[in-house]
């Protein structure tokens, strides 16, 4: 596995992160704090974020069938960009596991 599906996964990861907070605090300031303009807000970061969580989806179901992970993780991978916070953590997981065999690459076979 190359090293830049899982960079273009972290980075989705962290957009997709970062809009997911800034629409849930939209939200709250639309629906709980009655601002004016938070409509416009959460409108436009949700059409955003709801594009690009389709792009994370790509990126991160690659990474997935490329590191041959089982259906149960890469299902929680996939739904970690509808969870507040979860794309997060559950990015600098995966980014630790997967370091660590990029790492360490399978020693070659001499061939004779």
């Amino acid at each position: 596995m190359k090293r830049s599906v899982l960079t273009r996964y972290r980075v989705m990861a962290y957009v997709t992160g970062v809009l997911l907070v800034l629409l849930t605090l939209g939200v709250i300031a639309k629906y709980v704090l009655d601002i004016n303009g938070a409509a416009d807000f959460t409108r436009v970061v949700g059409i955003a974020h709801g594009w690009l969580y389709v792009v994370y989806l790509v990126f991160a179901f690659d990474l997935g069938s490329k590191a041959k992970w089982p259906v149960g993780k890469q299902l929680w991978v996939l739904l970690a960009g509808t969870i507040p916070t979860a794309a997060f953590f559950v990015e600098r997981k995966v980014s630790r596991e997967l370091e660590t065999k990029l790492a360490d690459p399978a020693p070659a076979v001499a061939g004779a």
